[in-house]
């Protein structure tokens, strides 16, 4: 998307001139409209709607001074991207919201740009559908369940997953390796439940009837915090301790079952390939485009090990940037993401990186660095990262036009049955 100097002044705005190209379709009405809001934009930071004559928002930008993003865009065409010009010839409104700094304006136009889904914005597919895991952090002895929405309820998020069935796997293979509740029974006041199954084949150790203190829940909880976060630089350390101290208690079947836990997760981080001889928390972001589709990968380091992936579908247009996609993702995965690693690697440069990283910094409550690996290890993990992505997106394209074929011989099929009994009618109205 085109953007503006917003440090340099732009001149007297000639929006009839711009917008020539609408022809008859603009009236003086519309055009007058334009000229007074153009020529009553502020000079602050603040988000930016563009209308098109029935009112529909068609694009949502930010900006550090609304008055020069806003009135770059009915300037010459010539330095305008063919996007930009097709989008310029349906504006008939602006509305604009002033906010105290650019960081603000980045959080209201990703909020904004998700509420109103417009036709020139890049955006995520079917965002509502991704679930999380959400760790009930704000109930006395918490457990794991899935969630549609991150929110602000004192709980911890794992996600978003894009796929359902990790979803399933992840929290059956939890169940399995800790003891915690599944259930949903209000456990703030007098604990005096009678326990159920799950408390006597070992599956959880009976919170609702007293039968667990709440430090030792929340040493089980800490360690499933851990366990979803990818630690197990730090899970391990701490079961190997607890499996010592149960055994030198001669409690051997809790020592026996803590061992099995331990075996269970390192199977798993076997599995999981080393990509640092350092500790490092970093996540890779990568994308593949064809057309209006564009498919990103996102790898999750965790301790130096990649311990899982997702990928994201947006719609897009294809005229639109690399940098505009990157910064787009970038925008609406970390505005919902719960964590926030010190680095991110991303195949493309984003626009306006300062302010996403200051952003990010936010989020995190430390800082993140925004970077484009050129050479090494970590441009090789790129590499890989975008393999995946065409492929991913090779995937879709395939499925989608075999839903198309499906269609279009359905329809085919349809036709002919109509035919077949109209010919059938015809015929019995003959004799």
């Amino acid at each position: 998307m085109h953007r503006a100097n917003d440090e340099q002044p732009a001149g007297e705005p000639a929006p009839a001139e711009r917008n020539g190209e609408r022809g008859d379709e603009q009236d003086d009405e519309i055009r007058e409209k334009l000229r007074e809001k153009l020529r009553l934009l502020p000079d602050r930071p603040g988000v930016y709607l563009m209308k098109n004559a029935a009112g529909e928002v068609i694009y949502v930008g930010k900006a550090v001074s609304l008055r020069n993003r806003v009135r770059s865009y009915f300037q010459s065409p010539a330095g305008l991207s063919a996007k930009v010009r097709v989008m310029t010839s349906h504006i008939a409104d602006i509305d604009y919201i002033v906010t105290g700094s650019e960081v603000e304006a980045l959080i209201l136009e990703a909020n904004l740009i998700k509420e109103y889904r417009p036709r020139y914005n890049v955006r995520l597919r079917d965002d509502k559908a991704y679930p999380y895991l959400k760790l009930t952090l704000n109930e006395p002895f918490p457990r794991v369940v899935v969630a549609r929405r991150v929110e602000r309820d004192g709980a911890k998020y794992f996600g978003p997953y894009t796929n359902s069935n990790a979803v399933r796997e992840t929290m059956r293979f939890l169940r399995k390796l800790f003891p915690i509740r599944t259930c949903s029974l209000d456990l703030s006041g007098e604990l005096n439940y009678r326990p159920c199954l799950l408390y006597h084949i070992k599956r959880c150790v009976g919170p609702c009837a007293g039968k667990v203190t709440p430090e030792a829940y929340d040493r089980l909880i800490e360690q499933v915090s851990l366990f979803l976060e990818g630690r197990h630089d730090r899970l391990l350390p701490d079961l190997h301790r607890e499996m010592r101290e149960a055994a030198q208690a001669l409690e051997f079947e809790r020592a026996a079952r803590i061992r099995d836990q331990i075996r269970a997760i390192e199977r798993v981080t076997e599995r999981q390939t080393v990509v640092s001889d350092r500790p490092v928390d970093q996540d890779l972001i990568g994308f593949a485009q064809e057309k209006d589709l564009v498919c990103v990968q996102i790898f999750n380091v965790r301790g130096g090990r990649l311990i899982g992936g997702e990928h994201f579908f947006l719609e897009a247009l294809a005229e639109d940037e690399p940098s505009e996609i990157m910064t787009a993702f970038v925008q609406q995965y970390y505005q919902r993401a719960p964590f926030v690693p010190p680095e991110v690697l991303i195949q493309v440069p984003v626009e306006d990186a300062a302010v996403i990283e200051g952003w990010l910094r936010e989020r995190r409550g430390g800082a993140v660095r925004l970077h484009v690996p050129q050479r090494g290890e970590k441009r090789r993990l790129m590499e890989m990262v975008v393999e995946n992505a065409r492929l991913m997106l090779r995937e879709r394209l395939a499925h989608e036009g075999r839903r198309s074929q499906e269609a279009r011989r359905a329809s085919a099929h349809l036709a002919e049955h109509m035919r077949v009994r109209a010919l059938r009618r015809s015929t019995v109205a003959g004799d």
